[in-house]
């Protein structure tokens, strides 16, 4: 019988095994600290899903989730003509919401990429539509001054050369095993990286997906990142790299991202990692889905989506906001609504979101705080009175409420701030100002 020592350092080692090996330690060049500091000042994104899965209007895992066959499900290619699509009106939108970065979808796990690849002929430029996507984006984005991510599956739903995981079991491509041909499919993958980082501009980050498909793999199975990494640094020093794999970060990695969660909670489910020095993304849904869903259309209200950019705010991560969009191209009326509406908001109280860090003051639901130099936002996240005490370094120049007619009072007593605020019955985020609280410097 093992005695708990030896389970413990077993167990210990198992866990220690299944993570990525790397030989050289990783230090990011000035370009890429410079781009990390960019990356967090922006505290809001938008990410786009999208492919060839918005067709049968039933969300990005609809392939796998109905054990359909890749072959068949391939034949919709021939059908995809998103007329609608506009690179100019989803740039203008996005950018009038307030997000400074786009997140879009070059490829997801059934495999089908939305530019003109030379690596595989299952992409956008085999459609009657027949336009590459990612480029009219990429140079939309740079016309307006907006920075451009691209999300890339690590797993396949639909190449033969892909090891099996534990997902897309069902959709039947023909030679597949458990093996599949990992030299050649690592190859594919690297090619197409070399050319989203050559053919398209400045990239502003690669947000990788799919890691988790081999996590449940007995013998702990070796995605050979730190290669992967370092090519993509240098083709593009200042190109992040992150990975939404739902560990502690490996090396390589310039950013931590949360799936569904504000950092530090894990309501569900895939964020109990450790929170990391990086600079730091929260990604959530719009609605319920990431890829368009017909039936779904529980979208959130503006109140929520802004309240979660001032808790992810106020955790010191970004928000990465998704939107799916419709087979046709256009952006779905309700997204265009919420984002407009975001978009008023933060041209009032953006400077208590941009370029903050945490503050670490409030219970982090109801109230909740960002700081930048010598003061503090509070963000009240509710329409009832608040009563709420902050220590701090020392007694406040000027307290007060981004909002005029906001009714507030305040006063100091030993060494504490002590306030009492009546937010609007409509206020989304009652914000108030606290100047003066650090020395100068």
């Amino acid at each position: 019988m093992k005695t708990l020592k030896s389970v413990l350092l077993t167990s210990l080692a198992i866990a220690w095994c299944a993570l990525p090996t790397f030989a050289q330690e990783y230090v990011p060049t000035p370009e890429n600290m410079a781009s990390r500091k960019a990356f967090s000042d922006a505290r809001f994104g938008i990410f786009i899903h999208w492919g060839l899965y918005s067709l049968f209007g039933q969300g990005e895992w609809y392939m796998t989730n109905q054990d359909i066959d890749c072959y068949e499900y391939a034949k919709a290619a021939n059908a995809f003509y998103p007329h609608s699509f506009d690179a100019e009106q989803w740039v203008s939108a996005i950018k009038n919401s307030g997000a400074k970065y786009i997140t879009f979808t070059s490829r997801h796990h059934e495999g089908f990429s939305m530019w003109d690849t030379k690596q595989s002929d299952y992409n956008i430029m085999h459609t009657p539509y027949g336009r590459d996507v990612v480029r009219q984006l990429a140079d939309e984005c740079q016309r307006q001054g907006m920075r451009l991510h691209l999300y890339y599956s690590h797993l396949d739903w639909t190449r033969e050369d892909y090891p099996l995981g534990r997902t897309g079991l069902g959709t039947k491509r023909l030679h597949a095993s458990k093996q599949g041909n990992w030299p050649s499919y690592y190859e594919f993958m690297n090619r197409q990286l070399r050319e989203l980082l050559t053919e398209y501009g400045p990239i502003g980050a690669i947000w990788f997906d799919g890691w988790w498909d081999h996590d449940e793999d007995s013998i702990p199975f070796d995605w050979q990142l730190e290669d992967q990494y370092k090519l993509i640094h240098d083709l593009q020093p200042a190109c992040l790299v992150g990975n939404n794999h739902h560990q502690t970060p490996f090396p390589g990695e310039d950013i931590q991202i949360f799936e569904r969660d504000v950092p530090g909670e894990n309501t569900a489910g895939l964020s109990g990692q450790s929170i990391s020095r990086l600079p730091l993304e929260t990604c959530q849904t719009m609605n319920g889905m990431w890829g368009y869903k017909v039936k779904d259309q529980d979208y959130k209200t503006a109140c929520d989506i802004i309240r979660l950019l001032a808790r992810t705010s106020g955790k010191g991560a970004n928000l990465l906001l998704n939107i799916g969009p419709q087979p046709d191209g256009k952006l779905p009326a309700t997204a265009l609504k919420r984002l407009d509406e975001v978009g008023g908001w933060l041209k009032k109280y953006g400077k208590s979101i941009y370029g903050t860090q945490a503050a670490g003051l409030g219970d982090g639901e109801t109230i909740t705080s960002t700081k930048k130099g010598n003061t503090i936002y509070f963000h009240v996240l509710s329409c009832e009175p608040q009563s709420f005490e902050a220590e701090l370094f020392r007694q406040p120049d000027k307290v007060y409420a981004m909002c005029e007619t906001q009714v507030l009072s305040w006063r100091w007593k030993d060494g504490k701030l002590l306030v009492n605020v009546t937010p609007s019955p409509d206020a989304w985020d009652t914000v108030i100002v606290v100047e003066g609280i650090y020395p100068e410097r």
